[in-house]
């Protein structure tokens, strides 16, 4: 049964049309950036002037692999928080809004497991973004780039690393993979603030806020030594799969941490809903 409900959930979900728009602008903003780098001239000399900077030749490292990394890291700072923040703020908020959610729950099914399977619906939801996020990637830019070696540099987070055939390919599905985790986390965010009596517009922009918020405090060179206390610091953790050699130990706190916001996130969203009263 309760498979059959989250099924259902998920036809609800992916039914939307907005369900879609970040699909198609992560696919444009992906092709955009690729076609750029491909036929504009000054981004391409200016990549290949860093790997021959770094004693690495632009002619095999200037790759398919290398390009959909560029690309990855071009777009899951920004686009990212803002689409699965707009599916997370619509999982309650959007049901209130039109009054079904008065008829779900008239059904013999406590408001917790509702809310489970809601937030699961977002986590599913999550993962195939990120899946055709990476796929696209790897396949748009094949079209136009060789294949080669992975050349990764990340300053902004002190991230370098070169890597060849399949060891390029496997840190580039890892990192991806707990991709997906940062994506759950800032869904589960906007999905704490649907359930409060507040609009699916209100719990989208208020997650996506305190999300650039902690960024730019993170960010503020005043508050260095204070990053591991901002969540946008621990959900960067995706990036040190790019790193030769992975820091286990950060890997492992930044994702016990985010586990814990997640569950945290959870909780508080799940309270209120207990609490609120949809008879009036």
């Amino acid at each position: 049964m309760f498979l059959l409900q989250l099924r259902n959930e998920l036809r609800k979900l992916f039914g939307k049309k907005r369900t879609y728009l970040g699909f198609g602008m992560f696919l444009l903003a992906q092709s955009a950036f690729i076609l750029v780098l491909k036929y504009g001239r000054g981004p391409n000399q200016s990549m290949m002037r860093m790997m021959q900077g770094n004693g690495y030749a632009a002619a095999h490292f200037f790759s398919n692999l290398t390009v959909a990394t560029t690309t990855l890291l071009a777009t899951a700072y920004v686009l990212l928080p803002l689409y699965v923040s707009l599916v997370g703020g619509d999982l309650v908020a959007k049901e209130a809004e039109d009054g079904t959610l008065r008829m779900i729950l008239s059904r013999p099914i406590s408001r917790l497991r509702i809310l489970l399977i809601k937030w699961l619906a977002g986590v599913v939801f999550s993962l195939i973004l990120i899946l055709a996020f990476a796929v696209f990637g790897a396949c748009f830019s094949r079209l136009f780039f060789p294949e080669g070696g992975l050349f990764v540099s990340i300053p902004w987070d002190g991230v370098f690393g070169v890597f060849e055939g399949v060891e390029g390919w496997q840190r580039y599905a890892a990192a991806h993979l707990v991709l997906t985790l940062k994506a759950c986390t800032i869904m589960s965010l906007a999905f704490m603030f649907s359930c409060f009596d507040i609009k699916p517009a209100a719990a989208t922009i208020v997650a996506i806020s305190l999300v650039f918020i902690s960024k730019i405090m993170q960010d503020t060179p005043y508050f260095h030594d204070m990053q591991g206390w901002f969540f946008t610091y621990h959900m960067n953790v995706w990036v040190y799969f790019f790193a030769a050699p992975i820091p286990w130990w950060k890997v492992g706190e930044s994702l016990s941490i985010l586990a814990g916001f997640n569950l945290t996130f959870f909780l508080i969203g799940s309270t209120a809903f207990q609490i609120r009263d949809f008879k009036s």
